[in-house]
């Protein structure tokens, strides 16, 4: 059976259904210390585990719970942090989401890299001594177009040992050819997995389509791609059940792709240029218990902390779960070498590459400038004969 063959019989989509009338309150109410205690005694969770770490019962267990998450990200990642640049080469888009700086509906600066500014953004990236890059478009399919996001990969293999994508979701072709082009590693987004507040945020143009985006991923993992990242953007929807089908969104990819790397993020809304009212306020203690209990709940995934956290408070959570982190950060089309376009969200850490790494030394952490492991599954995929 081919990969794509064998996707079309699952999708994540039956599991969130099993979910959608589970009573998520009264369960989270009846959670008691003990039933904190008896987890943190065990040493796999479950589902309803995972979901009762992220209760206020567990506020008062964070610290035994924070030496058990470090404990476990060190036995399965040792000291190692990975780090990687974002390069946004295309902010033209045609949704309406009403979070993103970037919707169409916003009069912002436009801007569209041609071959050669993309050439000079990525030696200036290359500059710094990172070797992972991870490409973002916002979602206007005929203006960044497969054949141009190819030839931005192409530019960058130049340049970077490891590529990854961040752009709209793509059917299995796009992926396919992608893939076969030197792309190793996948972020995408759900943004809010609940399918009505869903619908509500994204009312108009292709990402509407909440079923195609939710099954991205597994389409990448079907054509062997090294690794993709899941999550939710937090301040769209409850936090606490956007992390938890975040986390069973992974476990699900984990347990059908072993050979893919599986990681998730927890990003944070920050202020763009435009506003939005209805952001749900998550605190840092119910981000921390996020991290903690995601962990947990998958001791081998990834888990990447951006820059949408500040430094102080991603120097702070190191030791508690985190694989990979941002630097030497722009969310502006064009922000690295030339003029910059509207940037997507203000940034929290501004910190180079370099006091990245200081910092990462500092504690005790080893910065990880290439992964040899993404290197060598690029160089042995098939190249794509597509022009």
């Amino acid at each position: 059976m081919t990969p794509s063959a064998k996707n079309a019989f699952m999708s994540f989509s039956k599991i969130l259904s099993h979910w959608r009338s589970f009573d998520f309150t009264g369960f989270l109410n009846r959670i008691t210390p003990s039933d904190i205690e008896r987890i943190i005694a065990g040493d796999h969770l479950d589902e309803r585990d995972f979901l009762a770490l992220l209760s206020n019962a567990a506020d008062a267990f964070l610290e035994p719970l924070a030496q058990k998450a470090a404990a476990l990200t060190r036995l399965h990642f040792g000291n190692s942090i990975v780090l990687f640049t974002p390069l946004y080469i295309s902010n033209y888009c045609t949704n309406t989401c009403r979070y993103c700086a970037f919707a169409k509906q916003h009069r912002i600066s436009r801007k569209h890299l041609d071959a050669a500014a993309i050439r000079t953004e990525a030696g200036t990236i290359a500059a710094s001594g990172m070797r992972h890059i991870l490409l973002l478009t916002g979602e206007a399919p005929g203006v960044a177009t497969l054949d141009y996001i190819a030839e931005a990969v192409a530019i960058c293999r130049e340049h970077f040992s490891s590529i990854g994508i961040e752009i709209y979701p793509l059917p299995d072709d796009g992926y396919r050819r992608l893939i076969g082009e030197g792309v190793d590693s996948l972020t995408i987004y759900q943004e809010v997995y609940d399918e009505r507040i869903y619908a509500d945020l994204h009312g108009n143009g292709p990402k509407s389509d909440y079923r195609f985006r939710l099954d991205a991923p597994e389409r990448a993992c079907g054509h062997a791609i090294h690794a993709v990242t899941v999550g939710a953007l937090l301040g769209l929807h409850a936090p606490i059940t956007e992390s938890f089908f975040t986390g069973l969104h992974a476990r699900y990819l984990l347990s059908r792709y072993p050979g893919t790397e599986i990681s998730v993020a927890h990003p944070r809304l920050r202020p763009f240029a435009a506003e939005f009212s209805e952001c749900v306020d998550v605190s840092d203690r119910q981000f921390v218990k996020t991290l903690i209990a995601t962990r947990l709940f998958l001791p081998s995934a990834g888990i990447t902390i951006s820059t949408r956290e500040s430094r102080e408070f991603r120097n702070n959570i190191l030791p508690l779960g985190v694989t990979k982190m941002s630097a030497g950060v722009s969310t502006a089309v064009g922000g690295h070498a030339l003029d910059a376009s509207t940037a997507q969200f203000e940034i929290a850490d501004t910190r180079s590459v370099d006091e990245m790494k200081e910092d990462l030394l500092k504690r005790g952490f080893q910065p990880v400038m290439q992964d040899w492991n993404a290197c060598l599954h690029s160089q042995n995929q098939p190249k794509s004969r597509a022009a």
